[in-house]
């Protein structure tokens, strides 16, 4: 008689899971009692007519985002589901079952309780949250909680080796013209964080951009909350940012740039300066920032070498290496990426700088495939920069990119590319990446891996691998 009182509603978007649950809730004998139809999140609300002084309770697992282009969809959906809490269903309780807990600082919500639990082999976290304005904080910051970890012997070793890291990379920053430059990546590898510092010239502020490394499956939840809660907790302090411009994301150490889809539909950029060029950022809707740090002394090469030639760059991104060549007198870009989004960030990065024109051509295409198809025509280029994600499995490209496996097809496919005394630059961010030996015999290769480490990055020569690549005849292989 009691559960005849209790309303119990469900929705989904697929009707074969829907199908399933309504079957499941007969097979449970509960069939008469729960209602499950088909709804979008957008469209969730509480019922009318119901008590309003009588707070309901909304469970949801939302889908966890296993694979990185599936993770950034995850994130605009806690979005949107922490927006239509905090809109909808002010003074319910909220029980949010998530197998990546950093996607919960996306609902702009404080969980009061969190229980550790297992769906099958996912080791994941029950988040309870009474949706209250106490409760509220802008997505994607810190949180209050943090600051119970500032009086920790840990924090405060943190805290003295970022201060440290900050006051001699200002200094250099500050000489060298520099206005974003990576100040801290697991310096101290308990605390596995990378810091970016982000001067932003429109509007004038200063940014942090924390990225948290997934840490290890051996590791205690609890240990790896309490050094999450101590740097946190340090870092407005030690670094003068405020915390409303502290962003922080959680990611997987060794797949940079693995996807490039959208997370969010803000437009929330902001202005900054490398080399004297400007490039628009953002710290919110993408899983980076649109501007890789770590490639500074690379596009400065890039520039160096462009004047006069024609320049391909290859899974272009947001176009920055595109910029650098142009800014440098190249005769004509072409730049090609998997994402129409991303070639719309890298023109408007052209645009910053007045480099537009019909010299500066911008393709949407599978790389792999482009390659293929412009290799049985005419078109050669004097300089290449292939800089391709670790790792992709897009579902808009055909198969599976591994650039420890693909990168001598990749080279290969450049090379056929390449113009009489044309020049190569490949880069890559796998951390245990090896050249494969039979493209010795076939070109003429130099590692500048040291070369273009900036001085920001020191700390860290693996993170990536770069090499000058020429054909030793007058033709690249076929």
């Amino acid at each position: 008689e009691a559960a005849a009182r209790v309303t119990v509603r469900g929705t989904d978007r697929d009707p074969s899971a829907i199908g399933r649950a309504r079957a499941n809730a007969a097979r449970a004998g509960v069939g008469r009692l729960v209602r499950i139809d088909a709804g979008v999140l957008a469209d969730a609300a509480p019922l009318a007519g119901r008590d309003p002084d009588r707070p309901g309770l909304l469970c949801t697992n939302p889908p966890y985002g296993l694979r990185m282009e599936d993770r950034e969809g995850a994130r605009t959906l806690h979005r949107e589901l922490g927006a239509v809490l905090r809109e909808r269903f002010q003074g319910w309780n909220a029980a949010l079952l998530t197998g990546a807990p950093e996607l919960g600082m996306e609902l702009g919500l404080r969980a009061h309780r969190t229980h550790s639990v297992w769906n099958g082999g996912i080791e994941c976290r029950l988040l309870r949250i009474k949706v209250v304005p106490e409760s509220a904080r802008a997505p994607g910051t810190l949180g209050k909680g943090a600051a119970r970890f500032a009086d920790t012997p840990g924090a405060r070793m943190f805290a003295n080796r970022l201060g440290k890291n900050l006051k001699r990379l200002r200094s250099w920053a500050e000489r060298e013209s520099v206005s974003c430059y990576r100040v801290y990546d697991a310096d101290m590898p308990e605390y596995a964080f990378a810091i970016d510092v982000y001067r932003a010239i429109e509007p004038d502020e200063l940014w942090l951009y924390v990225q948290e490394y997934a840490a290890p499956g051996e590791i205690e939840l609890q240990a790896v909350r309490r050094r999450r809660g101590e740097v946190l907790a340090m870092l407005p302090g030690t670094t003068g940012v405020a915390p409303e411009r502290i962003r922080v994301r959680t990611r997987r150490r060794t797949r940079r740039g693995e996807q490039y889809d959208k997370v969010d539909a803000q437009a929330r950029f902001h202005v900054v300066t490398e080399g004297g060029l400007r490039f628009r950022v953002n710290f919110e809707d993408y899983l980076d920032t649109g501007l890789f740090l770590d490639q500074r002394t690379t596009r400065a090469r890039l520039r160096e070498a462009a004047r006069g030639k024609r320049f391909l760059n290859l899974f272009a991104y947001t176009g920055a290496a595109t910029v650098y060549a142009a800014a440098g007198g190249a005769a004509n870009t072409t730049s090609v990426d998997l994402s129409r989004t991303y070639l719309e960030w890298g023109q408007r990065n052209l645009a910053l700088n007045a480099l537009t024109g019909d010299a500066h051509a911008w393709v949407q295409a599978d790389c792999r495939e482009w390659l293929r198809d412009t290799a049985r025509g005419s078109e050669r280029f004097d300089l290449v920069f292939l800089d391709p994600p670790t790792f992709s499995n897009s579902k808009r490209m055909q198969g599976v990119l591994d650039i420890e496996r693909d990168h001598p097809e990749l080279i290969d496919a450049c090379a056929r590319l390449l113009a009489p005394q044309g020049l190569l630059i490949f880069s890559t961010n796998a951390q245990r990446f090896r050249l494969q030996e039979g493209l010795l015999e076939r070109y003429q290769i130099r590692d500048l891996s040291a070369a273009t480490l900036p001085r920001d990055f020191e700390r860290n020569p693996r993170i990536h691998r770069c090499f000058e690549v020429r054909p030793r005849g007058s033709h690249a292989p076929r």
